[in-house]
């Protein structure tokens, strides 16, 4: 993988842990208050785990698993 591709892939990822981080704090506010839209944290939730499996896709190009 060139070096402007593998800087892309860590850019992004970071990004996406950092948006990550942001929702897991607007999930956790939503689901504290008295009277929150159900379907609103539902949707929340579900984004929070798009971006946790591309997290998981792009941490699998950058680091692969090496079986020795």
């Amino acid at each position: 993988m060139a070096e402007m591709e593998i800087d892309a892939l860590r850019m992004e990822l970071a990004q996406l842990r950092q948006e990550h981080r942001d929702l897991d704090v607007a999930v956790e506010a939503l689901a504290t208050t008295s009277n929150h839209d159900v379907l609103q944290l539902q949707r929340l939730k579900k984004k929070k785990l798009m971006i946790k499996d591309r997290i998981s896709v792009l941490e699998d190009q950058l680091f692969p698993d090496i079986i020795a």
